[in-house]
């Protein structure tokens, strides 16, 4: 399983656009083969940062949707309302406490 992490830095007066995007692309981003989960969240001292964390079956399912039109048109239309350079990584999990 492969975690996905993207912090993203908005314009404080681009949020709501952001949030449009987000609700009308979330539903076929669940559903797109290989991802398992998909989570939005919020900083908690900087209200105008957000994160996607989603977990993956696999890194070349993650590259899959990354290559998909999904993917394109989603982000062309997110990258616009950046603040700040976004922060992505991919990690696994070693073990669970």
């Amino acid at each position: 399983m492969l975690i996905r992490i993207v912090r993203m830095t908005f314009q404080p007066d681009k949020l709501d656009e952001f949030m449009v995007i987000f609700n009308q692309s979330k539903d076929r981003i669940r559903t797109f083969p290989g991802c398992r989960h998909l989570e939005l969240l919020q900083d908690i001292d900087k209200p105008n940062v957000r994160m996607t964390y989603s977990l993956w079956e696999s890194a070349d399912e993650l590259e899959a949707y990354r290559q998909s039109e999904l993917f394109r048109t989603t982000w062309a239309a997110t990258k616009v309302l950046f603040a700040d350079k976004p922060v992505a990584f991919s990690a696994e999990k070693i073990t669970e406490l």
